[in-house]
């Protein structure tokens, strides 16, 4: 099934520039038309929104005139992305566009280090059942915050390792609950804080025959990685933000080539398709124009029509050959999902921008494939690390690119 998919989806990327304006306008235009409230984009400041917000005002400018533009500030952008997200905003969107920023803590927090403490403490005197449920899990992590002693909270204080009400759900405060962004969303499964995966690891009953799964749990004792950035940093912004200005049919500037799910998502799927939201009864409706295209279809048109677009995709590097190459790809700072890969994120960052890759790995992300390296050496086979060919190419990955072991 999936080489249908494959096949269908080679065949439309081999059509010509002028075939995927033609389908990207009619995809565009059936949006508009599902749309009863009010629509959006979801603009990243990357080029691929860029060139989708440039066909929207082409296509359709009374509606353009009208849409939410939605730009997801993480925290964790490149500063080239950011300051070209925020100029075009205001010159094309006007007052149409916002800036969605993630939530704030609405009570003080205790920092991982401080949890980890008060598991132990509760260890030690014998009270680890009151913060537990009868299957070994935690039962939340404001139990175990709640039985922590006031001068153990005060002490925590003194040592900032509370994270006080007020602060935002940051990159740093999710990698620090949660763990860091190493690995696709297909090897880092679970969305659940880090002292819960602690618990469950140590005191669960919960047992499984599955030799990759005990695998995958082995991972998770030596190496704290987690997708929950992305949700807390982008999607639970955007749909709380969408939510408050009605909107109910949302532009993205997704390609089916940039991943399996995506390829399968568009064949199965095509441009247009409802989905439900937590935040909204009615339906709800996502519009991906830009399915069919490239990164070479992309910058055709970006040169055919003289597109603007951030200058971050002009800074350049040495690939692993040595050979001068531009950054192809925007996103966050702190993202390391592709590792293990050849001229990675992480790779790319360490040339382009140098003091945030020293402030990503200072603070934990070295500790973390440092720890990844050992799993590697410890599975000399591909297993739960999906995404990766192999352990000696991870090896090569520790080696040369990332260098947090310097």
């Amino acid at each position: 099934m999936y080489m249908k998919f494959t096949e269908l989806a080679a065949e439309q990327k081999r059509r010509p520039l002028s075939y995927k304006i033609e389908t990207a306008a009619d995809a565009i235009r059936a949006g508009f038309e599902k749309s009863v409230s009010r629509a959006a984009l979801a603009f990243s400041g990357g080029k691929d929104s860029t060139v989708l917000w440039h066909l929207i005002r082409c296509f359709v400018p009374e509606q353009a005139e009208r849409m939410a533009v939605i730009f997801v500030n993480t925290g964790v952008e490149f500063p080239e992305s950011l300051k070209f997200a925020r100029e075009l905003g205001r010159q094309w969107g006007g007052d149409n566009f916002y800036e969605a920023t993630p939530e704030r803590l609405e009570k003080d927090e205790l920092k991982y280090e401080a949890q980890r403490a008060v598991l132990e403490y509760l260890v030690r005197n014998g009270n680890i059942g009151a913060v537990l449920k009868p299957d070994g899990k935690l039962k939340t992590t404001q139990t175990l915050e709640r039985a922590c002693p006031p001068e153990m909270w005060e002490m925590f204080e003194k040592e900032r390792l509370v994270w006080k009400a007020g602060t935002p759900k940051s990159y740093w405060w999710c990698v620090d609950q949660y763990g860091y962004p190493i690995l696709g969303k297909s090897a880092s499964k679970l969305k659940a804080r880090r002292i819960n995966i602690d618990c469950f690891l140590r005191f669960s009953e919960t047992k499984s025959d599955s030799v990759k799964l005990r695998e995958y749990y082995d991972m998770l004792r030596d190496v704290k990685i987690s997708q929950a950035c992305c949700c807390i940093l982008k999607k639970e912004p955007s749909e709380k933000l969408q939510a408050e200005l009605k909107v109910d049919m949302i532009f993205k500037g997704l390609m089916a080539s940039e991943s399996r799910s995506r390829k399968i998502n568009f064949c199965t799927r095509g441009y247009l398709f409802e989905s439900k939201r937590k935040y909204i009864d009615t339906p709800f409706y996502h519009c991906n124009p830009l399915s069919i295209w490239t990164d070479d279809d992309i910058w055709e048109y970006i040169r055919r029509f003289n597109v603007p677009y951030s200058s971050l995709y002009d800074l350049t590097y040495s690939d692993s050959k040595g050979k001068e190459c531009k950054i192809k790809r925007n996103g966050c700072v702190g993202c390391f999902t592709d590792f293990g890969r050849k001229d990675s994120h992480m790779f790319v960052l360490r040339q382009t921008h140098p003091d945030k890759w020293k402030a990503v790995m200072r603070y934990g992300m070295g500790t973390e494939l440092k720890n990844m390296r050992g799993m590697v050496r410890k599975y000399r086979k591909q297993s739960v690390l999906d995404g990766v060919s192999s352990a000696e190419q991870m090896d090569w990955a520790i080696e040369n690119r990332p260098c947090a072991f310097d």
